[in-house]
């Protein structure tokens, strides 16, 4: 056979092209330059307050500072450093870390897993959602009221029969509820990112539901608590409203009894964000410069715990695309 008698081969059918995208209408168009204009707007924000009390705080920053306690004075050298209220800082949030983490893990746990009866997982979710809307000044009322009962008296601060309300304790107990959704959130959605493979995996190895949740779940989702615990804990540093009226706002610690811890707790002090607000240029104490380096401070350990939050974010990524 020549090569003009072989046979032609006729071409195929043309493959459909790729489904284009259509034009983007004028009024998408205004709509994403909007985004993008309150996004740059919102960081140019956030940048520019960073690099304000960043400069403004660092030039009165001194280490004497964190080494002596507040004093009355008139002047910047009299009235000493903040040490008593950045230790005040770290335990009210201890105690409120303390009461929300368990809990929070606990709800997320029964939310996600469980969920029964459903009446009251309902009702514990609408709960979570109420105290994460609900104002700190109006849980700070709620805790004088609590904390002013006989019956909780001996957490708190009382003089001549008389209790008060106000203590490390109760100030801690209150900034857990502002704490409590974060962890919930945070958690609950860590558990319900794990695939349902890895329930099935756990149940065939004849694991029952508890031993699953708490050897093989709990351990998968520790990025995620970690997310909330350090959400919850940026809260608890950063409310100012429960601490005026429940810690009792005196700037050096005022212990309680003669039990070294627990005088402690029923005793009452401030925390970074009051002695910010006391030493403002409105305030009582008038000394800007330690106003600005409390803040400089209390920036530092926000940024900290957001960039922990941001590593914990990305770990807990990688672990759901190796998943």
């Amino acid at each position: 056979m020549s090569l003009l008698e072989l046979p032609v081969s006729q071409p195929g059918p043309r493959a459909p092209r790729a489904a284009q995208s259509p034009p983007w209408r004028l009024i998408d168009r205004v709509g994403l330059a909007v985004a993008w204009l309150l996004g740059l707007l919102f960081c140019a924000l956030a940048g520019a307050l960073v690099l304000y009390f960043l400069v403004q705080g660092i030039k009165y920053v001194r280490p004497s500072l964190f080494l002596t306690n507040p004093s009355p004075g008139f002047t910047a050298t009299a009235t000493g450093g903040f040490l008593d209220p950045m230790l005040g800082t770290m335990l009210v949030s201890a105690i409120a870390m303390a009461i929300a983490l368990p809990i929070g893990i606990g709800v997320a746990v029964w939310l996600s897993e469980y969920g029964r009866p459903a009446a009251l997982a309902r009702v514990a979710e609408s709960t979570i959602e109420m105290i994460a809307g609900t104002p700190s000044i109006v849980l700070a009322l709620f805790g004088i009221l609590l904390f002013e009962s006989p019956a909780l008296g001996f957490l708190s601060r009382s003089s001549e029969g008389v209790v008060f309300g106000r203590s490390f304790f109760a100030a801690g107990a209150m900034l857990s509820l502002v704490a409590l959704p974060l962890v919930v959130s945070n958690v609950r959605e860590g558990l319900e990112a794990i695939p349902d493979h890895v329930r099935e995996a756990s149940y065939a190895l004849g694991k029952t539901k508890f031993a699953t949740t708490r050897r093989v779940l709990l351990p998968a989702a520790r990025p995620s608590v970690l997310t909330g615990a350090m959400l919850g804990a940026g809260r608890v540093i950063g409310d100012t409203a429960i601490i005026v009226v429940l810690l009792g706002a005196t700037l050096t610690f005022d212990r309680s009894g003669s039990v070294p811890l627990l005088s402690t707790l029923r005793g009452t002090g401030s925390t970074l964000t009051y002695y910010v607000f006391y030493n403002a240029p409105t305030g009582e104490g008038n000394q800007p410069t330690k106003a600005y380096a409390a803040a400089f401070v209390l920036l530092m350990i926000v940024l900290a715990l957001n960039v922990g939050v941001d590593i914990a974010t990305r770990r807990s990524r990688r672990l759901r695309w190796s998943s």
